[in-house]
C-alpha cells in the first residue's frame, strides 16, 4: 500500500474481517483510523504498529 491512505475496505480485507466489523469495532479496539471530511482513513504504518501492539 505504500504511502496511500487506507479505506475502511482497504484495512478489511489486509485484516481478513469483514467491513462491517471494522466499522463496528474500530473505537473500541482503537484501529488507528482518522476522519478526513466524513471518511475513514488509516495510514498503512499506523495500522502496522496498531497490530504489533495486540495480543
Amino acid at each position: 500500500m505504500e504511502n496511500k491512505l487506507m479505506t475502511v475496505d482497504d484495512v478489511a480485507s489486509y485484516l481478513g474481517k469483514p467491513r462491517s466489523w471494522v466499522y463496528g469495532v474500530w473505537r473500541k479496539e482503537g484501529i488507528p483510523f482518522r476522519k478526513v471530511g466524513q471518511a475513514l482513513r488509516c495510514r498503512p504504518t499506523d495500522l502496522e504498529k496498531w497490530l504489533d501492539q495486540q495480543n
